[in-house]
């Protein structure tokens, strides 16, 4: 299936590695002209360096960090001066810090609103404008599975990753006049480093191996086991596609089935 990537410009945040990376990595692999950036100038390089590798696509690296309003000003105009244009931009900001709603005080409260909503407005506020001009754009954010069933120890995400959700139905409905769409994937458990920093941490507690502890992460899971990164940035591709036109203001779990709700 030719998804229409051809030479449309996307923007990628948080991308050095995990999810970020693999969106990046499907939308270079069908042809999109794409701008990745990170905080460790060490590990966007060598990432930008094996995706172009892997892809045959020239890939933009920029340093910058999601919490900060002039890294994310710069990183957009930077994309769209480079490649003349942005079509489409996926916002991923990692997740706030885990814990109980007593170990937080207002300063973590704010800050994880920072990262995990307003990374996205900011972000959205400077790409919409070149994506009006292009008549055509795409906007996908990558939250958590936790929007629709909260997970105990994530109290920071539970409550602030859904205001995305509510941004998101917003803008679907605002800017599909414009020929943008605006759409959600929540990521269950999936094997990203940090998720592989967790099961090494649990194999030495328990004297199990790492593998041994994905396959009980994977159990509760209807499909038997943990995702793949490259699972998620299929999704990312084809929601930035031109086949996927008629869809927007949607939340799409790739969780294996892990929430249990039906709506």
């Amino acid at each position: 299936m030719d998804l229409g990537l051809t030479n449309k410009v996307a923007l990628v945040t948080a991308s050095s590695k995990g999810l970020g990376r693999a969106c990046a990595e499907a939308l270079a692999a069908e042809g999109a002209k794409v701008a990745i950036c990170a905080r460790n100038e060490a590990d966007l390089r060598r990432t930008a360096e094996e995706i172009s590798k892997i892809t045959g696509t020239d890939i933009l690296a920029v340093t910058a960090d999601m919490t900060k309003p002039e890294d994310i000003n710069r990183l957009v105009e930077k994309t769209a001066a480079y490649f003349g244009a942005l079509h489409i931009l996926v916002t991923n900001a990692g997740g706030p810090p885990g814990g109980d709603f007593f170990d937080f005080d207002d300063a973590a409260w704010l800050s994880a609103f920072e990262l995990s909503m307003m990374s996205a407005v900011r972000l959205i506020r400077a790409a919409v404008p070149h994506m009006r001009a292009a008549k055509w754009g795409r906007v996908i954010n990558i939250t958590s599975l936790s929007v629709k069933e909260p997970l105990a120890p994530l109290v920071l995400s539970n409550a602030t990753r859904p205001s995305v959700h509510g941004l998101a139905k917003t803008l679907a409905n605002q800017l599909g006049k414009d020929g943008i769409t605006v759409n959600n994937i929540m990521p269950g458990y999936t094997r990203t480093d940090r998720i592989v920093e967790y099961g090494e941490a649990v194999a030495k507690q328990t004297g199990k191996s790492v593998e041994e502890v994905f396959g009980d992460m994977g159990k509760p899971v209807p499909v038997g086991r943990i995702g793949e990164p490259g699972e998620l940035g299929a999704l990312a591709a084809f929601l930035s596609s031109e086949k996927a036109a008629y869809i927007s203001g949607a939340s799409i779990p790739v969780d294996g089935g892990a929430i249990r709700a039906a709506f």
